[in-house]
C-alpha cells in the first residue's frame, strides 16, 4: 500500500498535489472548501467519496469494483448505493440499493435485452466515467458518466435520506436501474424484493450479510422520484419482465427499471430503515422530499457547523485539506440507527423507541477507543452522551456489552476488551452523567465474567484463564461465535485485558469502589505474566510471549519462538505489542532493563537515526508499509491500531522531543491524495489520530483524561468547545515540512514543564503556548522525572 518512495516531505507534497481530484484553495474561510472526500479512496483506505450527513443513516456514493465501494483508479461506476461504512477492513460493507441512470431501449432483443439475465448484472451495465470535473465535498458529490450519451450525477444527503440528481445530455427517454440483488463487491445479498408503488415511488428490501461474516439482516427502502415514470419492469435471475410491478426471492440478480419519457433531469430521494417498511416511509416523509439544491444547502450548513469546531492558522493548503478531511472522516460515524419516529431494532430483536435522543449503531470499538471516541467526546459531548446511552442499551437488551456492533448484532470481530476503555473514557469525559453505576456494573460484569454459551456475545472469552492465572492462553482452535475469539490471540488479548482493567480501576476508585479499584489495578499489571526474560531479538532481551493452557511458554513447531512471529498476537507482533503497557510505564521500563534500554528499543522500533536524517523516506521505507502487513515485523506500523499511541511512549519514558520527530514523520503518510490515509481509516480512527497529533496532543492513556503533548503542526489552533469556551494552541513558527521539537511551554501564561494537560484544563478554556526549535539538543523541555503523567496502575 504505502510503497511511495520519496526523497523528502516536500517531494511528497508535490506528488500529492498532482493526484488531488479537487484542487485545494489557499486558506479557505469555509472549512468545506478544505475537505477532499477522495482522500482514502485508494490503497485500502476504504473511505467513500459520496454524500452523507454527519453521523447519517444513509449515504449516497458511487460503487466501482472495490469491496468498500469506490476505488479511485477504477474506470466505471456500477451504481450509486445508499449505505456505506468509512474505512472499515472486512469485505461486507454495503452498497445497498444501487441505482444507475442509463439510456437505451429495454426489451427482448433491445439494447438492454430482457431475455438475457446477464443484461442486468451491474458489472455489465456499469457506466464509464471521468475524473475531470468530479467533485467530492461534505454533503455533495458530482461525477460525469461518459457512457449512455453522457450523464451528470450529483448526490447529497440528509440524516435519513440520500438524494441523486441525474442530468441526461441525450434527449429523449431515460432510465434509472434500481438494483436490489447486488451491492458492493464481496457483499453477499441473500434475498431481495422490489415493487412499484405508484408512478413516482418504488420500495423494497435487501437482505445482506453483516460485517466480517456476521448474520444476514434486512434493510428496507423507499425511493420517490420528482417526476413520473411512464413505463417500468423488473428483473430476476431469469431475465427482465416489462410491465412487471414486483419481484422478490433469494440470492441472485433482481431489480427494477423505470423509464422517464422526457429524460432531462430526474431527482431520486431514498430513505432506508432497519426496522420495517413503515420505517423507510416514515424516514422519507420526515426528510420532506425537496429540491436537490435545498437538501444540499441544509446538509452543507450542518457540515460547516461540525467542521467549524476547530479553526487552524498556518500550514500549506494541503495541510489544511488533510486536517479538515480527517475531521470530516471522524464525524461520519457511528451511524444514526433509529428512525425519525424514534423506533430502532434492538439487540433483543425487538423494536424499541429512542425519545429525545439518538440511538447509534455500527461500533468498531477495537479501533475507535484509541482516538476517535475521545475526539467526539471532547468536541461533540451531546453525541457522546447518546453514544454511551446506545452502548448501554445494547447491554440491557442483548445481555452483554458489544465489541463490534453492526446492524443490531454482535459480530464478535477483533479481540481484547475495547468496550471497557471506550466507556470509561466516555465516563471520564462526562458522557455517563446519571448512568455511572449502571455503566460500571455492566463493565464489571464484562471484565470478570463470560457470556453464557447461549448468548450471541462472546465477551472476554479468555477470562477463565485470565482470572485464574493472569493470562489468556494461546489456543488457535478455541471455539468462537463469530469472526474472532480471544484465546486465538492470547498474548495480545492479555495485554488488552490488562489495559482495560486498569482503566476500569480508575472509574471504580472515583465511584468509591475501593476494593474493586485495588483488584482491577492489580489486573492492570497482569501483562507481566507473559514477559519472557530469556527471549532475545535484534540485540534486546525480554519480550512478551504467549503461554498455552497450563502456563507453559508457547514454542512453534518449526523452530524457536520469535518476537517477530504472528502466533498469539492479533494484527501485530510482540515488537508492536510491547508498547501496549501505557498504564504501567515504570513496570515496563524496569522489565526492559531501565530507561536507557527502553529508549534504545524505541529508537530501533522507529528507525530513529534514519528518521532524523530523512523523515519521509524512513516512514515510507523503514516502517511497515502494507495495509494488511501485520506479521514478521519489528518496526512501527502506522497503518494499524495497536501502535497508535506508541510515538508518545518516548514522552512517557522521558524523551519527549523524539515523540515530536516521530509524529512529524508519520504525518508524511497523510496526504491530499486518494492514497493519503494510512491503512484502513477504520471508521475515523486514523483520521482522529491525525487531528489530535496535528493539534499537538493525544489521549495516550485510557481513563485518565490526560492528553500527552507533542509539537503542533499549525501556528495556531482554536478549539471551540460546546460549553462556550475555547482552548487555544499557539506554536509560533510551526512548519510541518521539517522536524521540530518543543523547547518550552506556557499554560495560561505560566511556564510548565509538564508533558501533558488534563481534560479539565482544556475545558476551562486554556491557552497553550509552545516554543518550538529545529535543534534537538535545545529541546530539553519535559525531560525531568516529574514531567510525564503518572501511570495509573504502576505498582
Amino acid at each position: 500500500m504505502r510503497s511511495r518512495v520519496l526523497a523528502s516531505a516536500m517531494a511528497l507534497a508535490v506528488t500529492a498535489a498532482a493526484l488531488t481530484p479537487v484542487a485545494a484553495q489557499a486558506r479557505p474561510a469555509d472549512p468545506l472548501d478544505a475537505v477532499n472526500t477522495f482522500i482514502g479512496t485508494q490503497d485500502e483506505g476504504n473511505t467513500f467519496p459520496g454524500a452523507s450527513a454527519p453521523f447519517g443513516m444513509v449515504q449516497s456514493s458511487p460503487i466501482t469494483t472495490h469491496y468498500a465501494g469506490y476505488l479511485y483508479t477504477d474506470t466505471a461506476i456500477r451504481g450509486f448505493g445508499h449505505f456505506f461504512l468509512s474505512g472499515a477492513g472486512c469485505w461486507e460493507q454495503g452498497g445497498l440499493v444501487s441505482m444507475l441512470p442509463t439510456t437505451g431501449d429495454i426489451g427482448p432483443g433491445a439494447a438492454f435485452d430482457t431475455s438475457k439475465p446477464a443484461t442486468f448484472d451491474q458489472a455489465k451495465y456499469a457506466a464509464p466515467y471521468t475524473h475531470e470535473g468530479e467533485v467530492g465535498k461534505p454533503g455533495y458529490y458530482k461525477v460525469h458518466l461518459t457512457g449512455y450519451g453522457g450523464i451528470d450525477v450529483e448526490t447529497t444527503a440528509s440524516t435519513r435520506s440520500g438524494v441523486e440528481r441525474y442530468s441526461f445530455d441525450k434527449s429523449g427517454p431515460a432510465n434509472v436501474f434500481v438494483n436490489v440483488g447486488q451491492a458492493n463487491a464481496k457483499e453477499p445479498v441473500s434475498g431481495s424484493s422490489v415493487r412499484i408503488v405508484d408512478d413516482h415511488t418504488i420500495a423494497g428490501t435487501v437482505e445482506s450479510q453483516a460485517f466480517c461474516g456476521g448474520k444476514p439482516y434486512t434493510t428496507y427502502f423507499t425511493t420517490k422520484f420528482d417526476q413520473p415514470f411512464s413505463s417500468y419492469g423488473t428483473w430476476s435471475p431469469d431475465g427482465g419482465t416489462p410491465g412487471s410491478r414486483s419481484a422478490q426471492g433469494g440470492a441472485g440478480l433482481r431489480g427494477a427499471w423505470l423509464t422517464f419519457p422526457k429524460g432531462g433531469q430526474v431527482t431520486a430521494t431514498t430513505s432506508i430503515s432497519q426496522v420495517d417498511a413503515r420505517g423507510a416511509d416514515t424516514n422519507l416523509a420526515a426528510s420532506r422530499v425537496r429540491p436537490f439544491d435545498a437538501v444540499k444547502k441544509d446538509v452543507q450548513r450542518d457540515w460547516r457547523r461540525e467542521l467549524s469546531s476547530v479553526d487552524i492558522t498556518g500550514g500549506t493548503p494541503d495541510d489544511r485539506t488533510v486536517f479538515y478531511t480527517s475531521l470530516y472522516h471522524a464525524f461520519l460515524q457511528p451511524l444514526t440507527a433509529n428512525d425519525a419516529d424514534g423506533r430502532y431494532y434492538g439487540f433483543d430483536k425487538k423494536i424499541h423507541r429512542a425519545i429525545g435522543w439518538t440511538y447509534y449503531d455500527f461500533f468498531s470499538l477495537w479501533d475507535t477507543y484509541r482516538s476517535q471516541n475521545q475526539l467526539l467526546a471532547l468536541l461533540k459531548p451531546d453525541r457522546a452522551r447518546d453514544i454511551a446511552k446506545s452502548i448501554l442499551a445494547i447491554h440491557d437488551q442483548g445481555g452483554w456489552l458489544p465489541r463490534w456492533a453492526y446492524a443490531s448484532q454482535e459480530t464478535n470481530t477483533m479481540t481484547g476488551d475495547p468496550v471497557t476503555p471506550f466507556l470509561v473514557d466516555l465516563w471520564r469525559f462526562g458522557a455517563l452523567s446519571g448512568e455511572e453505576m449502571h455503566a460500571y456494573q455492566a463493565l464489571l460484569q464484562n471484565s470478570t465474567e463470560i457470556p453464557p454459551a447461549s448468548s450471541p456475545f462472546q465477551g472476554r472469552s479468555g477470562n477463565a484463564s485470565y482470572q485464574a492465572d493472569g493470562f489468556v492462553q494461546y489456543d488457535p482452535n478455541f471455539p468462537k461465535k463469530g469472526q474472532d475469539t480471544d484465546p486465538a490471540h492470547g498474548a495480545s488479548a492479555t495485554l488488552e485485558y490488562a489495559l482495560a482493567d486498569c482503566s476500569l480501576s480508575v472509574m471504580a476508585s472515583a465511584l468509591g469502589r475501593k476494593q474493586d479499584a485495588k483488584q482491577l489495578a492489580a489486573k492492570g499489571r497482569t501483562y507481566a505474566t507473559l514477559w519472557d526474560p530469556s527471549v532475545t531479538d535484534r540485540g534486546f532481551t525480554g519480550y512478551f510471549r504467549p503461554k498455552v493452557t497450563g502456563g507453559s511458554w508457547y514454542t512453534p513447531a518449526d523452530g524457536p519462538y520469535s518476537p517477530q512471529g504472528q502466533d498469539g498476537f492479533h494484527e501485530g507482533t510482540a515488537w508492536q505489542y510491547q508498547w501496549l503497557v501505557q498504564q504501567d510505564v515504570p513496570g515496563l521500563v524496569a522489565k526492559m532493563g531501565g530507561a536507557a534500554n527502553a529508549g534504545k528499543r524505541l529508537d530501533d522500533f522507529f528507525a530513529y537515526d534514519d528518521l532524523v536524517k530523512d523523515p519521509a523516506k524512513t516512514a515510507h521505507e523503514k516502517w511497515v508499509v502494507g495495509p494488511y502487513d501485520y506479521y514478521k515485523q519489528f518496526r512501527y506500523n502506522p497503518n494499524n491500531e495497536p501502535d497508535l499511541h506508541s510515538p508518545w511512549m518516548y514522552t512517557l519514558t522521558g524523551q519527549p522531543w523524539k515523540t515530536s520527530a516521530v509524529v512529524r514523520a508519520a504525518h508524511t503518510l497523510f496526504t491530499n491524495a486518494p492514497n493519503g490515509v494510512t491503512g484502513n481509516d477504520d471508521l475515523g480512527t486514523m483520521s482522529a489520530w491525525y487531528v489530535f497529533s496535528a493539534l499537538g496532543l493525544y489521549p495516550a492513556v485510557p481513563g485518565t483524561g490526560n492528553f500527552v503533548l507533542n509539537a503542533p503542526r499549525f501556528a495556531k489552533s482554536v478549539v471551540h468547545l460546546p460549553n462556550g469556551r475555547d482552548f487555544t494552541i499557539n506554536a509560533r513558527g510551526a512548519n510541518g515540512a521539517q522536524l521540530q521539537y518543543v523547547s518550552g511551554l506556557r499554560v495560561n501564561g505560566t511556564a510548565s514543564d509538564k508533558t501533558f494537560v488534563s481534560l479539565e484544563q482544556l475545558r476551562r478554556g486554556s491557552t497553550l503556548d509552545f516554543a518550538l526549535t529545529a535543534d534537538a539538543p535545545k529541546a530539553t523541555w519535559g525531560t525531568s522525572p516529574s514531567s510525564a503523567p503518572p501511570s495509573p496502575c504502576a505498582g
